[in-house]
């Protein structure tokens, strides 16, 4: 049963979002645009969260938005060693998910929609149809890697979508299969490969897929989705971004960005769970030095933020921090990634390509030298490189010791972007094609608001 036909009756969405700050940043920003919409809001989280980062931001986020409900699912606990910690808590959240039931079904006024994580997609999907509370899909990442996603489990095993080191995905060209996340094409079961499967499978009984992108940027991606190439059955694939960074993520800018020259300072960082080897770390503090260029660094050898309590000496060599004094800031903690971003003296950004990191540089207009780590960020390098917003070196693999690459290479690639005077022209205009998108009357807006006219007809009772 439902509410319908009253024009001015509020819509009520519900947001689970799953782990770490990759999945709960975008769920943050798209909850505050749904309140701007005049949308209320309950945000449910899981308790405890892996990372301080999280659980600081969320706190942060819940103070600024008085507003919006929070509410919590406690988790059951699950645990093993081998696996990424961000890995073990999505199995986590699913093994709880049914703790959601009396939570949905307590929430009022009643709601109208739940938007879950794609992650959890598989366990969250069924307590919803048993509610009748429609359910919409938030994808994380790029279309581009939705398409994977969304047709693994239908091409899994299959010797026609693997040929000569390509990767078919169905109403799309070929990809090198040295794109695809490694743990998908190994032998051994792992808990990515079986996560993806089953959220991408129970995907289909979404009543709609929302992706963090916008259409003019992914465009064929988008097509090969809505036109039933990619897999059959889909609900409607809607781009709705790039999401807007948020008050309460505002903080002070870094001092030293203050008086550096307009777009003079390279940004680099690998995000908040990417670590690379100490090796490489060498390697790239030798590239940095050899550009000249000036720079910020984040550096990060453990994939959860507690744990990175090592002496910057001990990372990246006293001797690198005595010659960098004048040229870069080096830092082993968290920074607040969108005030970097958004300074004028940053003028490239050498980056993992998680998702957000590439919406957020498309945001600020910043050009980009992409550098895959693992997941998703090949598939979201390519995104990069063919929309123009800036520049792959494909033969640098992944990191995590795949190779190492050497500072000199490191050096020529960040001048290259540093340089590019055309790339930087084409990204400020992917930057005001993406603001024009959000904007009143533009493609992603239009469809926002459609959706919470839809919800505001369909509220559950």
């Amino acid at each position: 049963m439902s509410d319908s036909g009253d024009p001015n009756c509020i819509a009520h969405v519900a947001f689970i979002p799953s782990s770490g700050m990759g999945h709960l940043t975008p769920f943050l920003r798209l909850a505050v645009s749904l309140m701007s919409h005049d949308v209320r809001v309950t945000f449910i989280t899981a308790h405890s969260t892996v990372s301080l980062a999280e659980s600081q931001t969320l706190s942060r986020f819940f103070s600024t938005y008085p507003k919006i409900t929070p509410a919590q699912l406690p988790l059951i606990h699950f645990d093993d060693p081998s696996e990424d910690p961000f890995y073990i808590q999505y199995e986590a959240i699913q093994r709880s998910s049914h703790l959601l039931l009396p939570i949905l079904s307590s929430i009022l006024p009643h709601l109208s929609a739940l938007i879950t994580d794609m992650s959890l997609a598989s366990t969250v999907i069924p307590l919803t149809k048993a509610l009748s509370l429609p359910n919409y899909v938030l994808f994380t990442s790029s279309a581009q890697m939705s398409t994977l996603f969304l047709s693994y489990h239908t091409i899994f095993g299959s010797r026609d979508s693997e040929e000569n080191n390509l990767f078919a995905i169905p109403g799309l060209q070929p990809l090198p299969k040295s794109w695809i996340p490694p743990p998908l094409l190994s032998d051994k079961d792992s808990l990515f490969r079986t996560q993806l499967m089953d959220n991408g499978k129970k995907m289909l009984q979404a009543d709609g897929i929302l992706i963090n992108t916008f259409e003019s940027f992914e465009q064929e991606p988008l097509a090969a989705l809505n036109d039933g190439k990619v897999v059959t059955g889909l609900p409607p694939v809607t781009p709705i971004g790039p999401f807007a960074p948020c008050d309460f993520e505002r903080g002070k800018p870094l001092e030293w960005l203050e008086g550096q020259p307009m777009g003079s300072v390279v940004f680099v960082s690998f995000g908040s769970r990417t670590a690379i080897s100490r090796e490489q770390i060498r390697e790239l503090g030798d590239g940095l030095l050899r550009s000249e260029c000036r720079f910020i660094w984040v550096v990060k050898e453990n994939k959860v933020d507690r744990e990175d309590n090592k002496e910057l000496g001990e990372l990246v060599g006293k001797d690198f921090l005595a010659k960098a004094k004048d040229k870069g800031l080096v830092v082993n903690h968290w920074v607040n990634q969108g005030e970097i971003l958004r300074h004028p003296a940053v003028g490239g950004f050498l980056s993992h390509c998680g998702w957000n990191s590439v919406t957020e540089a498309m945001w600020h207009g910043v050009p980009m030298l992409a550098w895959p780590q693992h997941g998703d960020q090949k598939m979201n390098a390519y995104v990069v490189s063919r929309a123009g917003l800036g520049i792959w070196v494909e033969n640098w693999g992944w990191g995590g010791g795949e190779m190492v690459v050497k500072g000199e290479e490191i050096s020529k690639k960040v001048r290259e972007v540093m340089d590019n005077e055309l790339l930087r022209v084409q990204v400020a205009q992917i930057r005001e094609r993406a603001r024009a998108a959000v904007a009143d009357g533009g493609s992603s807006n239009k469809r926002v608001v459609e959706l919470i006219q839809m919800w505001k007809n369909t509220r559950v009772t």
